[in-house]
């Protein structure tokens, strides 16, 4: 059985401490007292509540911008099929490119995670050869 000091709890339910040690003592919340700290049990927090608490997850995105200066419309077309090709559905990457012919200049931009984004960026080294 997993048991719970009162700022665990008061951290968990984003709660002062003094509230979670009222709802102790009101009774709203069952506690068993070790020496002079209560201790709440795991299944008692979650009758109260009624649910498990929220885990968090880390997630990690990365957004990165690419310029090319002086790459030929070929080229261009090259890079934008292959990362078109490389960027399986649902894989939760965005990618954005724009041309300026004018400029002779491509932007990529690339919204995903780490290792995604990273293999993205060799399929232009690979293309560009810079």
């Amino acid at each position: 059985m997993e048991w719970l000091s009162v700022d665990q709890v008061a951290e968990e339910l984003g709660l002062h401490v003094r509230t979670v040690r009222g709802y102790v003592r009101d009774g709203k919340l069952k506690a068993v007292r070790i020496g002079k700290q209560y201790r709440i049990a795991r299944a008692d927090l979650e009758a109260v509540t009624g649910a498990p608490p929220v885990t968090r997850t880390r997630h990690v995105e990365v957004a990165t911008t690419v310029r090319v200066d002086a790459i030929s419309r070929e080229d261009v077309d090259r890079v934008s099929t292959l990362l078109t090709a490389a960027v399986a559905p649902g894989a939760g990457v965005r990618l954005q490119l724009s041309y300026d012919e004018e400029r002779a200049s491509l932007t990529v931009m690339v919204l995903g995670g780490l290792a995604t984004t990273s293999e993205l960026l060799r399929l232009v080294e690979a293309v560009i050869g810079s």
